[in-house]
């Protein structure tokens, strides 16, 4: 899978334009109530890109955001193709770092949240349908860390993650 591959299948999971005072991305400062309520379009959030107009922010603009801070960041071109799009899903929903992190625990090394050396010759040597699964049972386990936010959103984190596992 490729960048191109992976922002439309990104798209068909994060839609267009929503601004739930309750959800902190959709806030300048990521916390809700304080700063400008922004919103969320593409997925492109007002607490990670507060200088964005979000509610103007073309598809296009959007796709050079995630190609630059997303994809590339978090290392989804040094990963099994079959984990590129869980790799690149993640980023855009819970950061980068957090992305390498889950990375670094499916395959038994240091959580730094870099993919250096050690990482990316660990990465070589588990096999990836075995990485996928352990990846995705790492961010399912950090998703559901945060119960007020699960009991909101959790059905459809967890489907978006099923629906990830059932296209892999």
């Amino acid at each position: 899978m490729n960048f191109d591959e992976a922002f439309k299948l990104l798209i068909g999971h994060e839609g267009g334009f929503q601004k739930d005072p309750r959800d902190r991305g959709n806030w300048t400062s990521g916390k809700p109530g304080v700063g400008q309520l922004k919103g969320t379009k593409y997925g492109i959030s007002a607490m990670t890109y507060p200088g964005e107009d979000i509610e103007n922010l073309t598809l296009e603009r959007a796709k050079q955001l995630y190609a630059r801070d997303f994809w590339g960041k978090a290392g989804a071109d040094l990963v099994p193709d079959v984990l590129r799009y869980d790799v690149f899903d993640t980023a855009v929903h819970s950061g980068a770092k957090r992305a390498v992190q889950f990375i670094q625990r499916a395959v038994g090394v240091p959580d730094d949240g870099v993919i250096g050396p050690v990482t990316a010759l660990a990465i070589s040597h588990v096999d990836p349908y075995r990485m996928l699964a352990r990846f995705n049972g790492h961010r399912l386990d950090f998703l559901n860390d945060n119960p007020e936010l699960w009991a909101t959103y959790g059905r459809g984190w967890a489907q978006r993650i099923a629906e990830n596992l059932i296209g892999a």
